[in-house]
C-alpha cells in the first residue's frame, strides 16, 4: 500500500511497502509493480521501504562517510578524481564539479561554474569494472574503508536489479527484461558531504550546494540523513519546488533521463536540487553578525547506467501509430559520456 511523504498537501512521494515485491505471491508482485510503474510516470520518485538493504549497513555506511570527510585534506587527495568525465572515481574536493541541466556549450559552461557546488564526493563502483577501475586510500588510511564500501555496492547493485524486475513487469515485460543490458553493473556509488554553509552565502548566490538538475543515467538510489534539503520539481509545474523530508529506514528512488528517454517519456526524470535545509536556531551557529550557519548534510547515492553499448530505443509497449518513437537511438555510453563532459 502506498503512502505519502510530504511537507505539503500539493505535493507528495508516495512510499511502497516493497517487501510484497521482494517476498509476495504473484498477484502481489504484479500488484506492487504498477504502483511503481504509476509512480516513475507521474512523479518520477518513489520512497520504498523494507527494500532488502539492512538498516544497519545504511547507518554503517554514514559512519564510514563522515569518518573519510574527516580526514585531512592532504589524505583524501591520495584517493584523486582525475581530470575530466571518463574515470568516474576517487574524491573530488569542495568546488570540483558544478552540475548543469542540459548545458552543453562550453562559455555556457564555465559561466555556471562561477559558482561551483559546495560539497565534496567519493565514488567507487564495481571491482570488476574495468573501464573505470576503483581508486582507493592506501589501506592504513582508513582501514576497513575499502572492504565495507566494496561489500555496500553488492547490496545497492541487488536492490537496483529488483527496482528493474518491478519496472519491467509494470510493462508486461518479463522480470528479467533489463538484467542484460545491465549486466556488467557499471553503477556509481558516491558518498557525499554538504559542509554547513553561511545562510547568506546560499541566499546571496556566493555559493550553492546542488543545483536544480535530472540524473542522466537510467535509475538513482539516495539514501539521505535525517537533515533535509533535498526538494523535487512538482508535477505539471515546472520552476516550482517542494521539500522532500527523509523518512527513516526508506530509500528514495528516482528515474534518470536515459530511461526516460528509453521508455519514450512514459517513465518521468524529474529535477531536483539540494538547497539548505530549514534553518532551525537550536541548530545553528553565528556566523558573522546576524549571519547563520546550515547543519552539514551527507547523503549516499547509487547511480545506475546501462552497459556503454547498450542501444537506447524505445521499449517495446511505449511506442506505435498513436505514440511514435520521439528519439533517434543512441548508445548509453555515448549519451551518458555527453552529460558527464557538462559537470566536470
Amino acid at each position: 500500500m502506498a503512502t505519502l511523504a510530504s511537507d505539503s498537501d500539493q505535493f507528495s512521494v508516495p512510499v511502497i511497502d516493497f517487501h510484497s515485491f521482494l517476498n509476495g505471491t504473484d498477484d502481489q508482485k504484479k500488484s506492487t509493480a504498477a504502483q511503481i510503474k504509476d509512480t516513475f510516470q507521474n512523479v518520477g520518485f518513489v520512497y520504498l521501504i523494507n527494500h532488502g538493504v539492512p538498516g544497519k549497513k545504511v547507518e554503517e555506511c554514514f559512519e564510514w562517510s563522515k569518518k573519510f570527510f574527516n580526514l585531512p585534506s592532504e589524505t583524501k587527495m591520495l584517493a584523486p578524481h582525475p581530470p575530466g568525465a571518463s574515470h568516474h572515481r576517487g574524491y573530488s574536493g569542495i568546488g570540483r564539479e558544478r552540475v548543469s541541466q542540459n548545458v552543453f556549450d562550453r562559455d555556457a559552461i564555465e559561466e555556471l561554474r562561477r559558482v561551483p557546488d559546495n560539497k565534496e564526493s567519493f565514488e567507487s563502483g564495481n571491482v570488476e569494472d574495468g573501464i573505470q577501475p576503483n581508486i582507493w586510500l592506501p589501506e592504513d588510511k582508513l582501514p576497513g574503508f575499502r572492504g565495507f564500501m566494496e561489500d555496500f555496492f553488492v547490496e545497492c547493485a541487488a536492490l537496483i536489479r529488483h527496482v528493474f524486475g518491478a519496472i519491467a513487469l509494470g510493462f508486461s515485460l518479463p522480470p528479467t527484461f533489463f538484467q542484460p543490458f545491465h549486466s556488467r553493473e557499471l553503477y556509481q556509488l558516491r558518498l557525499l558531504h554538504y559542509p554547513p554553509i553561511s545562510e547568506h552565502a546560499l541566499l546571496s548566490g556566493e555559493k550553492g550546494r546542488l543545483d536544480a538538475h535530472s540524473d542522466f543515467g537510467t535509475l538513482t538510489l539516495l539514501f539521505q540523513d535525517d537533515v533535509g534539503g533535498l526538494e523535487v520539481e512538482r508535477p505539471k509545474d515546472a520552476g516550482k519546488f517542494m521539500p522532500v523530508r527523509p523518512i527513516e529506514g526508506a530509500v528514495l528512488i528516482n528515474i534518470a533521463d536515459c530511461l526516460m528517454r528509453w521508455s519514450n517519456d512514459s517513465l518521468k526524470s524529474t529535477v531536483h536540487r539540494v538547497v539548505a535545509p530549514p534553518i532551525m536556531p537550536e541548530d545553528t551557529s553565528e556566523h558573522g553578525e546576524g549571519d547563520k550557519m546550515t547543519s552539514a548534510r551527507y547523503s549516499i547515492v547509487c547511480f545506475a547506467a546501462a552497459n556503454p553499448d547498450v542501444v537506447v530505443d524505445a521499449l517495446p509497449g511505449t511506442w506505435g501509430e498513436q505514440k511514435p518513437k520521439k528519439y533517434e537511438p543512441i548508445t548509453a555510453g555515448e549519451y551518458i559520456l555527453k552529460r558527464m563532459e557538462a559537470t566536470y
